[in-house]
């Protein structure tokens, strides 16, 4: 059964993850719906559509969670946004798996204190492939 992936992924925090990101929706596309494709989105600057768009981003957002069977979240860019999203599906009961580089960066202990969260240190992006395989299978 195709399962319905709500991908986090910084934009407005920073753009230096969304090749990642595109190749990780990618992977995940062969087999489930991604409802967030655009953060893979190379053109997505991390000042677009800053004043008049927020409210609708941020409908649009929350509403893709409420959807979502699962957050799937690459948070080696710390984000503002990616944390407010995985605390929404904290609280609306959607499990939630953070992947990040290891090598890279550390992440907030809101994040790794928090049982709910199911956390995975990565080296290699290859790492990150057969750990999506397991959570959507």
């Amino acid at each position: 059964m195709k399962k319905k992936v709500y991908f986090a992924g910084s934009i407005r925090g920073g753009r230096q993850d969304a090749e990642l990101y595109k190749r990780i929706i990618e992977y995940i596309q062969q087999r489930h719906i991604v409802l967030t494709e655009h953060v893979g989105d190379l053109s997505k600057s991390k000042t677009e559509g800053l004043i008049d768009r927020d409210v609708a981003i941020y409908e649009q957002d929350t509403a893709w969670l409420r959807q979502a069977d699962v957050v799937i979240a690459e948070c080696s860019t710390p984000s503002l946004g990616v944390g407010y999203e995985l605390a929404y599906a904290e609280t609306h009961g959607i499990p939630v798996h953070i992947f990040y580089d290891k090598g890279r960066t550390s992440l907030s202990a809101m994040l790794t204190g928090d049982r709910y969260f199911h956390i995975y240190p990565y080296k290699a992006e290859e790492d990150i492939y057969p750990i999506i395989d397991d959570i959507l299978e």
